[in-house]
């Protein structure tokens, strides 16, 4: 039986466009995807990252018949607008934060299609469906809630900025870029690339964002993940019993085979790796 699709509007989105003849161009050299695929499919999940290879922002690139928009967290809008406007120099783009015209939906857990604007699958990973970038005009009828949606992404295992990890401390790989076609190791120069590249060619990403099941007790976002008495990670987003958490997988590796249990407050874990995540869970450096 074809379970019914769910409709969720996401508050928390915002929407910048970047139109103009070069914008395509001024991303390439930018974000850590190939913005090329966009000539084959209608949005790529990409990071903006420091120079150091620290994500700084996650956002999906639509391409629309009216040009390029961001799907991005919606109080990192304002900050995206500036920061990609510092590189823009002599380019000719127009960078704009539009998140007062448009909403962005989220459709999921079924087949059913829709006829919203600008729908486009997930890019990350079929299992989450697709997306939507609709104007404020146009009617959405709600069938789920925000609230909804993330529990959805969490039993799904996928991440999210702000929620699941730090802008500014965080590494696309321990973010799962890698996993979720985030980023493209063959496209040339970005900002950030040399370590991004070097994480990847050395397997040096020790820490990883990865779903857990607690065993008893409540678990909290902002709790620390512990080996014994050494904090080893910390739980991001939570659903039930489940919840995302950045963990150093050596060392959880280390203290399973000592046959130490994992905590978070009273709650022993379970690491619950999901079968489309291929990494080392040991995460030793090559």
């Amino acid at each position: 039986m074809t379970s019914e699709i769910k409709i969720a509007p996401l508050p928390d989105r915002g929407v910048v466009a970047v139109d103009g003849p070069d914008a395509l161009t001024l991303l390439q050299g930018l974000l850590t995807n190939d913005m090329s695929r966009l000539d084959t499919v209608p949005a790529v999940f990409a990071g903006l990252l420091s120079p150091q290879g620290k994500i700084l922002f996650d956002f999906f690139v639509v391409r629309t018949p009216q040009g390029l928009l961001l799907d991005v967290a919606r109080d990192r809008a304002g900050d995206l607008v500036k920061r990609l406007s510092l590189y823009r120099l002599r380019a000719a783009v127009t960078i704009r934060d539009v998140s007062a015209d448009h909403d962005v939906v989220a459709i999921f857990g079924g087949s059913r299609t829709t006829d919203l604007d600008h729908v486009y699958a997930d890019p990350r990973l079929a299992a989450l469906g697709a997306r939507a970038i609709v104007g404020k005009a146009e009617a959405v009828v709600s069938t789920a809630t925000a609230a909804d949606y993330h529990d959805f992404r969490i039993g799904v295992g996928v991440p999210e900025g702000g929620r699941d990890y730090a802008f500014a401390e965080t590494f696309p790989h321990e973010a799962l870029f890698d996993q979720l076609d985030g980023v493209s190791f063959t496209k040339g120069c970005y900002v950030g690339q040399e370590i991004v590249s070097r994480m990847e060619h050395r397997g040096t990403a020790r820490r990883r964002i990865v779903p857990v099941l607690g065993t008893a007790g409540k678990l909290v976002e902002g709790q620390p993940v512990l080996g014994g008495d050494v904090e080893i990670g910390r739980i991001g987003s939570v659903a039930g019993g489940r919840a995302l958490a950045m963990i150093r997988l050596d060392r959880a590796q280390e203290f399973a085979e000592k046959g130490v249990p994992i905590k978070a407050g009273d709650s022993t874990l379970v690491l619950d790796i999901p079968a489309w995540a291929h990494f080392n869970t040991a995460a030793t450096p090559s």
